[in-house]
Protein backbone atom coordinates (compact mmCIF):
# COMPACT_ATOMS: atom_id res chain seq x y z
CA UNK A 1 0.00 0.00 0.00
CA UNK A 2 2.75 2.50 0.91
CA UNK A 3 4.36 1.65 -2.55
CA UNK A 4 1.16 2.50 -4.50
CA UNK A 5 0.82 5.72 -2.44
CA UNK A 6 4.64 6.66 -3.14
CA UNK A 7 3.93 6.02 -6.96
CA UNK A 8 0.85 8.27 -7.20
CA UNK A 9 2.41 11.34 -5.29
CA UNK A 10 5.21 10.54 -7.84
CA UNK A 11 2.69 10.12 -10.84
CA UNK A 12 0.99 13.60 -9.68
CA UNK A 13 4.39 15.49 -9.45
CA UNK A 14 5.46 14.46 -12.93
CA UNK A 15 1.82 15.54 -13.89
CA UNK A 16 2.10 18.75 -11.95
CA UNK A 17 5.82 19.51 -13.74
CA UNK A 18 4.77 18.76 -17.40
CA UNK A 19 2.18 21.27 -16.46
CA UNK A 20 4.12 23.98 -15.22
CA UNK A 21 6.45 23.02 -18.48
CA UNK A 22 3.87 23.49 -20.31
CA UNK A 23 2.11 26.56 -19.68
CA UNK A 24 5.90 28.30 -19.04
CA UNK A 25 6.92 27.69 -22.59
CA UNK A 26 3.08 29.02 -23.56
CA UNK A 27 2.50 25.97 -26.06
CA UNK A 28 -0.74 24.73 -26.84
CA UNK A 29 -1.84 21.76 -24.36
CA UNK A 30 -2.60 19.76 -27.18
CA UNK A 31 -1.50 19.62 -31.02
CA UNK A 32 -3.65 22.75 -31.71
CA UNK A 33 -1.26 24.42 -33.81
CA UNK A 34 -1.12 24.14 -37.39
CA UNK A 35 1.64 26.53 -38.70
CA UNK A 36 4.59 26.28 -36.76
CA UNK A 37 8.45 27.57 -36.69
CA UNK A 38 9.94 26.82 -40.02
CA UNK A 39 6.69 26.79 -42.37
CA UNK A 40 6.37 29.65 -44.45
CA UNK A 41 3.26 31.92 -43.63
CA UNK A 42 -0.01 30.98 -45.52
CA UNK A 43 -1.59 33.29 -47.96
CA UNK A 44 -4.67 35.10 -46.81
CA UNK A 45 -6.12 38.12 -47.46
CA UNK A 46 -7.95 40.02 -44.54
CA UNK A 47 -10.46 42.98 -44.49
CA UNK A 48 -9.15 45.28 -41.46
CA UNK A 49 -12.25 47.06 -39.44
CA UNK A 50 -11.05 50.50 -41.34
CA UNK A 51 -12.24 48.24 -44.69
CA UNK A 52 -8.94 47.78 -46.50
CA UNK A 53 -8.14 44.34 -47.65
CA UNK A 54 -4.45 43.35 -46.28
CA UNK A 55 -2.80 40.41 -48.32
CA UNK A 56 -0.21 38.53 -46.04
CA UNK A 57 1.66 38.46 -49.19
CA UNK A 58 2.18 42.34 -49.96
CA UNK A 59 3.77 42.56 -46.57
CA UNK A 60 6.86 40.17 -47.67
CA UNK A 61 9.87 42.42 -46.56
CA UNK A 62 8.33 43.54 -43.46
CA UNK A 63 8.46 41.45 -40.15
CA UNK A 64 4.63 40.94 -39.34
CA UNK A 65 3.23 40.06 -36.38
CA UNK A 66 0.14 38.13 -36.93
CA UNK A 67 -2.41 38.23 -33.53
CA UNK A 68 -5.32 35.73 -33.15
CA UNK A 69 -7.64 37.35 -30.70
CA UNK A 70 -11.40 37.68 -29.65
CA UNK A 71 -13.25 40.73 -27.69
CA UNK A 72 -14.22 38.04 -25.36
CA UNK A 73 -11.51 36.63 -24.36
CA UNK A 74 -10.06 37.68 -21.26
CA UNK A 75 -6.26 36.82 -21.96
CA UNK A 76 -6.41 38.13 -25.05
CA UNK A 77 -7.73 41.86 -23.39
CA UNK A 78 -4.72 41.49 -20.92
CA UNK A 79 -2.14 41.40 -23.99
CA UNK A 80 -4.22 43.81 -25.84
CA UNK A 81 -3.61 46.26 -22.95
CA UNK A 82 0.26 46.63 -23.54
CA UNK A 83 -0.10 46.19 -27.24
CA UNK A 84 -0.79 49.81 -28.50
CA UNK A 85 2.52 51.23 -25.94
CA UNK A 86 4.57 48.30 -26.33
CA UNK A 87 4.81 46.76 -30.03
CA UNK A 88 2.70 49.00 -31.77
CA UNK A 89 4.47 52.80 -30.73
CA UNK A 90 7.90 50.97 -29.57
CA UNK A 91 8.22 49.65 -33.31
CA UNK A 92 6.83 52.73 -35.48
CA UNK A 93 9.11 53.69 -38.21
CA UNK A 94 10.79 49.84 -38.22
CA UNK A 95 9.55 47.43 -41.34
CA UNK A 96 7.24 45.84 -38.92
CA UNK A 97 2.87 45.18 -39.11
CA UNK A 98 1.05 44.43 -36.14
CA UNK A 99 -1.63 42.70 -37.60
CA UNK A 100 -4.59 41.51 -35.42
CA UNK A 101 -6.60 39.26 -36.39
CA UNK A 102 -10.30 39.32 -33.99
CA UNK A 103 -11.60 35.48 -34.37
CA UNK A 104 -15.17 35.00 -35.69
CA UNK A 105 -16.75 38.03 -34.19
CA UNK A 106 -19.05 40.90 -36.01
CA UNK A 107 -17.75 44.26 -37.14
CA UNK A 108 -19.72 46.39 -35.07
CA UNK A 109 -18.84 44.32 -31.89
CA UNK A 110 -15.12 44.36 -32.74
CA UNK A 111 -15.56 48.50 -32.99
CA UNK A 112 -17.35 49.30 -30.25
CA UNK A 113 -14.52 47.06 -28.39
CA UNK A 114 -11.49 48.86 -30.18
CA UNK A 115 -13.52 52.28 -28.80
CA UNK A 116 -14.35 51.50 -25.20
CA UNK A 117 -10.64 50.64 -24.73
CA UNK A 118 -9.32 53.44 -26.93
CA UNK A 119 -6.84 51.69 -29.36
CA UNK A 120 -6.02 53.52 -32.63
CA UNK A 121 -4.45 50.27 -34.58
CA UNK A 122 -6.67 48.93 -37.30
CA UNK A 123 -7.94 45.41 -36.72
CA UNK A 124 -8.57 42.36 -39.19
CA UNK A 125 -11.85 40.81 -38.88
CA UNK A 126 -12.02 37.00 -39.70
CA UNK A 127 -15.87 37.09 -39.28
CA UNK A 128 -16.21 33.60 -40.41
CA UNK A 129 -13.13 32.15 -39.24
CA UNK A 130 -11.66 31.19 -42.37
CA UNK A 131 -7.77 32.39 -41.29
CA UNK A 132 -7.56 31.16 -38.66
CA UNK A 133 -7.65 27.68 -39.28
CA UNK A 134 -4.75 28.32 -41.79
CA UNK A 135 -2.68 28.24 -38.33
CA UNK A 136 -4.20 26.48 -35.52
CA UNK A 137 -7.36 23.86 -34.68
CA UNK A 138 -8.20 26.09 -31.11
CA UNK A 139 -6.22 28.51 -28.43
CA UNK A 140 -6.31 31.90 -28.48
CA UNK A 141 -4.38 34.84 -28.13
CA UNK A 142 -2.13 33.14 -30.53
CA UNK A 143 0.57 35.10 -31.98
CA UNK A 144 2.49 34.59 -35.32
CA UNK A 145 5.94 36.61 -36.35
CA UNK A 146 6.57 36.66 -39.61
CA UNK A 147 10.62 37.26 -40.87
CA UNK A 148 10.70 39.53 -44.09
CA UNK A 149 10.97 36.61 -45.90
CA UNK A 150 7.82 35.03 -44.70
CA UNK A 151 9.24 32.62 -42.35
CA UNK A 152 7.20 31.78 -38.69
CA UNK A 153 10.38 32.24 -36.96
CA UNK A 154 8.21 32.47 -33.67
CA UNK A 155 4.74 31.52 -31.92
CA UNK A 156 3.26 31.89 -29.04
CA UNK A 157 -0.37 30.73 -26.99
CA UNK A 158 -1.90 32.64 -24.19
CA UNK A 159 -0.96 35.62 -22.01
CA UNK A 160 1.83 36.23 -19.53
CA UNK A 161 3.45 39.41 -18.58
CA UNK A 162 7.10 37.46 -18.72
CA UNK A 163 6.47 35.83 -22.27
CA UNK A 164 4.91 39.07 -23.71
CA UNK A 165 8.34 40.58 -22.86
CA UNK A 166 10.27 37.57 -24.83
CA UNK A 167 7.83 38.46 -27.66
CA UNK A 168 8.35 41.79 -27.69
CA UNK A 169 12.32 41.27 -27.34
CA UNK A 170 11.86 38.48 -30.70
CA UNK A 171 9.95 41.33 -32.34
CA UNK A 172 13.14 43.47 -31.99
CA UNK A 173 15.54 40.56 -32.96
CA UNK A 174 13.82 39.55 -36.29
CA UNK A 175 13.46 43.38 -37.36
CA UNK A 176 17.24 43.80 -36.32
CA UNK A 177 18.30 40.63 -38.01
CA UNK A 178 16.74 42.00 -41.22
CA UNK A 179 18.81 44.82 -40.93
CA UNK A 180 21.73 42.90 -41.45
Amino acid sequence: MKKIIVAVVFLAAIAVAAVVAIRTQRLPVDDAAVAVIGDKCPSFEVQMLDGDVVSIDSLRGKTVLINFWATWCPPCNEEMARVEKDIVERFAGEEFVFLPISRGEKPEVVSAWRTKKGYKFDIGLDIATEIFPLFARTYIPRNYLIDPDGTIVYYEVGYDAKLFDELVNKIDETIQNAKK
